[in-house]
């Protein structure tokens, strides 16, 4: 349960991290418009600090954590950073104004996108996995 702590308060600070650099580097360099800068903050307070914290509630009532669950948690967070890495380069892009290829693009969007799918297949995993337990627990 600690490590689910520890890890809600890391994400919480690159939460903070993440908002301080949207905030700052817009005003910097005069940016007024919209840009994925400022979805960062939210994706790593929910996804980050709000996940792990669930998880740690979890864990204390119906103790899911089973061999599988480090590797899950692994990839789970591997497709947050990917996503989260994604979002800061489109957005510092498109601060900068940065004329992007088609292909670059492309790019950015498509590892983007497969940090999602990360993301998405292990929480679904992880929540079988939870489920399991649940059922498990009610006998």
């Amino acid at each position: 349960m600690k490590r689910y702590m520890n890890l809600s308060l890391v994400y919480a600070v690159l939460a903070m991290v993440g908002g301080v650099f949207y905030r700052e580097f817009t005003k910097f360099n005069g940016f007024t418009g919209k840009t994925t800068l400022g979805v960062v903050h939210p994706h790593y307070f929910l996804l980050g600090m709000v996940f792990f914290l669930l998880l740690l509630l979890l864990e204390k009532n119906f103790g899911f954590t089973g061999p599988k669950t480090g590797r899950v948690l692994a990839a789970y967070q591997v497709g947050l950073n990917l996503t989260t890495v994604m979002l800061v380069v489109r957005g510092v892009t498109q601060v900068l104004g940065t004329s992007l290829s088609s292909g670059m693009t492309a790019a950015i969007s498509g590892m983007a996108g497969i940090g999602h799918i990360i993301l998405g297949v292990s929480l679904v995993v992880l929540l079988v996995q939870i489920w399991r337990s649940v059922a498990a627990a009610e006998g």
